[in-house]
């Protein structure tokens, strides 16, 4: 399967130090920045490697859209073993058949890194008084990702209750024919394991040969043609209008079962 790190690369590590030191920050400040322990990103600056899903916090600690191309880190530099891939628990064949293999993959790889991340956010919830929201933590890679109009409202209850929508999508769609999403938060879910997976499914070598480039493209979308529409976009990512309470889109509705999500496969 893919890589999941970044190989060691002491011109790396130099790099992500130097870059610090011109921040003028101390390793503390970074680490709490990218949302790591210290002694993480200690080793990282020794030139060590770097899990995939930790490469956006430490961008953005250091004011980078990408880390800097050393030698071939910045490409995941082996073609992708999908028998391997298909025997991860949250593999779909539903997804692969409808959306294909690469679509099916994205689910994977996205489910697992927003998993971490919403784990991450849970412990960092727990620590602080009932009601915080995680706007307010240190850090929280999920929280850019969330509509802005209700971010008062991801305190720990809802992350938990998140977390436990996405575990049940894991366990639900590897194992059906006619997978359909029943309420808001599944939409939400899928929209953010789509969200999480874009940086890895990018930086992926594809096969020369593969036989229809157009199926590896088709995973940055399968989500829309699955729902047959871009409403959860318009509706809470658009910023167009404010959502009042008797709105399907509304945070008090996310929970509710809802009949217009819906796919004809």
């Amino acid at each position: 399967m893919p890589a999941k790190v970044i190989e060691n690369s002491v011109e790396l590590g130099n790099a992500i130090k130097c870059r610090r030191n011109i921040l003028d920050l101390t390793i503390e400040e970074a680490a709490l920045r990218a949302g790591i322990g210290t002694k993480t990103w200690s080793r990282y600056e020794s030139g060590e490697s770097i899990r995939r899903d930790k490469v956006r916090g430490l961008c953005k600690a250091l004011g980078w859209t990408a880390l800097p191309e050393v030698g071939n880190n910045n490409i995941i530099n082996v073609e992708m073993s999908f028998d391997e891939y298909r025997n991860n628990e949250a593999w779909s064949p539903y997804i692969e058949k409808h959306f294909g293999k690469y679509a099916a993959l994205s689910f994977v790889i996205g489910s697992e890194i927003l998993l971490d991340e919403v784990n991450d956010d849970l412990a960092a919830l727990s620590e602080k008084p009932r009601g915080t929201h995680i706007g307010e933590i240190p850090f929280s890679l999920i929280a850019p990702l969330m509509p802005e109009q209700f971010l008062m409202r991801y305190d720990y209850e809802f992350m938990w209750a998140l977390r436990r929508t996405l575990i049940g999508l894991r366990r639900i769609v590897p194992h059906t024919n006619d997978f359909r999403a029943h309420s808001v938060i599944e939409e939400l879910v899928l929209y953010l394991i789509l969200e999480e997976a874009q940086p890895l499914m990018e930086e992926m070598k594809i096969p020369e040969n593969i036989d229809d480039e157009d199926e590896y493209t088709d995973w940055k979308g399968w989500i829309y043609d699955m729902f047959d529409d871009m409403d959860l976009i318009t509706c809470l990512y658009s910023n167009m209008f404010m959502l009042t309470p008797n709105e399907i889109y509304h945070f008090e509705n996310w929970f509710k079962e809802q009949s217009y999500i819906s796919n004809d496969g």
